[in-house]
C-alpha cells in the first residue's frame, strides 16, 4: 500500500469525532481499593477519548474504559460487543454543569489492551507518554513523580516530609461531589504530594477529600490511600494529592 494512502488512513483514525457511547470506567486506587462510574463519551478516536467524570483522577494514572467502540475505531476484539482498553490520564479538568454540579473533564491516551507489568504491582503508579508509532498505540513508561523543580526550595526538591502541624480542613465529598462532613484539624506529616492527617472523620479509602489551607490560600482535592491508628491510639488519613501540588515554600 503506498505511503500516501497509509497516512491518509492513519490520519483519519486520529481525528477526534463526537461519539456519545455509554462508557464504564474503572479506577485502581491501590490493590485492595477500585472505583467505577459509567459516562458518555464526548469525543473519541482510535488512540484516545474524552469524556467527563464526577470523580478527579490524577494525571498519569491508567485506567480501564469499556464501551461498544465502533469496529472502524477498534485496534483488537473487532467481533466483541464491548471493546475494554487501557488509557492514560492526560488531563484532568474541573467544570461545573449548567446546574452548578462540578465534573471533571478527562482526556487519556489509549495504551492497548493491557496495562505494563509494574502497574499490576502497584496500581497506584504513575506514568508518562514516550512515543507512539505508526499506527500504533501510545507507549508509557514510569513517571518521574518529582515536580519542575527549578525554583523549589532545596528540601522539596528531595520530595522531604515534614512533620509539622500544619493547620488545614478537611471536607470529606460523597459521589456526586458534595460535602458530607468538614473538619479542621492538622497534619501528621507534609509533602509536595501527600499528607498524614489525624482525623475523627470515617472516611474509607478510596473516597475524595478536599484539603483547605487558609495559610496558603488553597485547596487541593485528594483520594484516601489509607487511614489507621497511631501507637498514641488517634486516627489518621494518608492522603494523596491529586490536583495540586502543595506549596512547602516557606516551611522550615
Amino acid at each position: 500500500m503506498p505511503t500516501e494512502v497509509i497516512a491518509e488512513k492513519e490520519n483519519r483514525r486520529i481525528q477526534r469525532v463526537a461519539l456519545p457511547l455509554p462508557t464504564r470506567v474503572e479506577v485502581k486506587v491501590d490493590q485492595s481499593v477500585s472505583w467505577t462510574e459509567i459516562t458518555r463519551l464526548g469525543d473519541v478516536s482510535a488512540y484516545g477519548a474524552g469524556f467527563q467524570l464526577k470523580r478527579p483522577v490524577k494525571r498519569g494514572r491508567l485506567l480501564l474504559l469499556t464501551t461498544p467502540m465502533p469496529r472502524q475505531l477498534r485496534c483488537f476484539d473487532f467481533s466483541e460487543p464491548q471493546y475494554k482498553i487501557w488509557g492514560l490520564v492526560r488531563r484532568c479538568l474541573p467544570v461545573r454543569s449548567v446546574a452548578g454540579e462540578k465534573t471533571y473533564v478527562i482526556g487519556i491516551a489509549f495504551i492497548g489492551r493491557t496495562p505494563p507489568a509494574s502497574y499490576i504491582q502497584d496500581p497506584a503508579r504513575l506514568y508518562d507518554i514516550t512515543h507512539r508509532e505508526m499506527e500504533g498505540f501510545w507507549h508509557v513508561a514510569e513517571a518521574d513523580v518529582s515536580p519542575k523543580q527549578e525554583n523549589l526550595p532545596k528540601e522539596a526538591r528531595r520530595q522531604t516530609r515534614f512533620f509539622i502541624p500544619e493547620t488545614v480542613t478537611l471536607e470529606a465529598m460523597d459521589e456526586g461531589g458534595n460535602v458530607v462532613a468538614t473538619e479542621t484539624t492538622v497534619t501528621e506529616n507534609l509533602s509536595l504530594g501527600g499528607a498524614a492527617v489525624f482525623t475523627s472523620m470515617q472516611v474509607k479509602p478510596g473516597s475524595f477529600v478536599r484539603v483547605s489551607s487558609d495559610r496558603y490560600s488553597i485547596k487541593i482535592i485528594s483520594v484516601v490511600r489509607g487511614r489507621r491508628l497511631g501507637p498514641d491510639g488517634l486516627p489518621r488519613l494518608h492522603l494523596e494529592f491529586i490536583d495540586h501540588f502543595f506549596p512547602l515554600e516557606g516551611i522550615e
